[in-house]
């Protein structure tokens, strides 16, 4: 079989993009098709790739301002050309998905959600710092885009959600089912240690609907220490609420990464997820979460096994969650083995059997 993978974008490397990278090591002779891309941003892992790029990736600095030229994506994934292929695995959480693939060529798009910002717009904006007018006027060609995102959704065979939450977005939006695979966590590249700091984590690229806001308001009255990994457009409003206690790392090589999580008192989970990589990467490390009760957090958090829940996005409810983790005694054993039935390895052998056995019953008309 001829395979293909396709991405949205390769500029910064989240969640969806380690799906990426799995994808390429079970299928390394497979081109990776995508709309623009970062070649200094790409981890090793990616960078033996065959990666191809659309004509957006010829637009001067489109790297830089990948979201400034949204309304062409449409057109640009149009003209993608996948003939010759047999399978294309898509990993979409935005565009990608809406491909147009020969008639003969079975797609399968594995879906980290629909686009979150179309179909949960105010959500997604509320904390965004354009103005008003700019605002709507984005707001009425997301009524559009919504259309054209549930009507190009017929391109797909065959979707899977990578959370329980995802399928049922997947259910509301496209009407049409799917399965559910959970993504690949590297849980080799974690190790416990027996000394824990003082701190406590997050990892995240900073928008404003992961909600990092509400942690920095939590640690500021705590006055505890918190560290933060990662850098985006929400750092400079962040920096400016914070104070001493909270400390901004910017972005951090993996092995630093590693290293903080496994001797953080806990990693800090704010925000509504599609599925949350990085707390399961804190788990391998043997260090409990503190994840908001929603999204894909409900599909990996067993309370008091390798984390706690606070149930609504408000100071005192995170304060009562942190305080709780304080006085548990965590079994490190425990945690690390809950993370294990994600590993990376599981998630290959059982995604690609999924995938031969749906090309199979895609020949038969299935």
């Amino acid at each position: 079989m001829k395979i293909a993978i396709a991405h949205d974008y390769l500029i910064q490397m989240g969640g969806a993009e380690r799906v990426v990278e799995v994808f390429h090591h079970m299928y390394p002779e497979a081109p990776i098709f995508t709309t623009v891309f970062n070649g200094s941003g790409l981890t090793e892992n990616l960078k033996d790739a065959d990666i191809r790029a659309s004509w957006l990736q010829k637009i001067p600095g489109v790297k830089a301002n990948f979201k400034g030229v949204l309304p062409l994506y449409p057109m640009a994934i149009r003209d993608l050309d996948f003939r010759g292929f047999d399978i294309v695995l898509s990993s979409s959480s935005a565009f990608m998905k809406s491909i147009q693939v020969p008639k003969r060529t079975f797609h399968l798009c594995y879906c980290h959600t629909p686009m979150r910002f179309a179909w949960d717009y105010d959500t997604y904006m509320e904390r965004q710092s354009n103005s008003g007018l700019f605002k709507r006027v984005l707001k009425l060609y997301i009524q559009q885009l919504k259309m054209w995102d549930q009507r190009t959704s017929k391109n797909v065979n065959q979707f899977v959600a990578n959370s329980s939450v995802v399928k049922s977005r997947i259910q509301n939006y496209y009407h049409r089912d799917a399965d559910v695979i959970f993504p690949p966590i590297n849980t080799s590249r974690f190790t416990s240690s027996s000394s824990i700091g003082d701190y406590y984590l997050i990892v995240s690229r900073l928008v404003s609907y992961k909600r990092i806001d509400l942690a920095v308001e939590a640690f500021n009255r705590n006055g505890l220490k918190l560290l933060i990994v990662g850098d985006g457009p929400d750092r400079k409003r962040l920096e400016g609420m914070a104070k001493s206690n909270v400390k901004f790392l910017g972005r951090l090589e993996d092995d630093q990464v590693t290293g903080l999580m496994s001797q953080c008192r806990a990693y800090i989970f704010p925000g509504e997820e599609d599925f949350g990589i990085t707390p399961l990467e804190a788990n391998a490390a043997g260090r409990p979460v503190i994840a908001y009760q929603a999204g894909g957090a409900l599909d990996t958090i067993v309370p008091y096994v390798n984390g706690v829940f606070f149930k609504r996005q408000e100071v005192d409810d995170l304060l009562r969650a942190i305080s709780e983790v304080e006085s548990y005694a965590w079994d490190v054993g425990k945690i690390v083995k809950h993370a294990q039935k994600f590993d990376e390895q599981t998630f290959m052998v059982q995604f690609k059997q999924y995938v031969e056995q749906a090309y199979v019953n895609f020949l038969k008309g299935g």
